[in-house]
């Protein structure tokens, strides 16, 4: 995994627990629907490149 593809996987995580939390301090539960959403695309993202890592080694 290139690090640039690290970096895109951990900043959509980010970016969802941004979005999660604020709609939840605002009380919006779209943008919190969509903040866990994206979130766990960054974590499955990260996931299948972890396997891909894991199979180059």
């Amino acid at each position: 995994m290139t690090t640039g593809d690290k970096a895109e996987n951990t900043g959509e995580k980010l970016k969802g627990a941004v979005k999660k939390n604020v709609g939840k301090a605002v009380g919006n539960e779209r943008l919190e629907a969509q903040g866990r959403a994206e979130q766990a695309k960054g974590s499955l993202k990260q996931a299948g490149e972890d396997v891909k890592d894991a199979f180059r080694s």
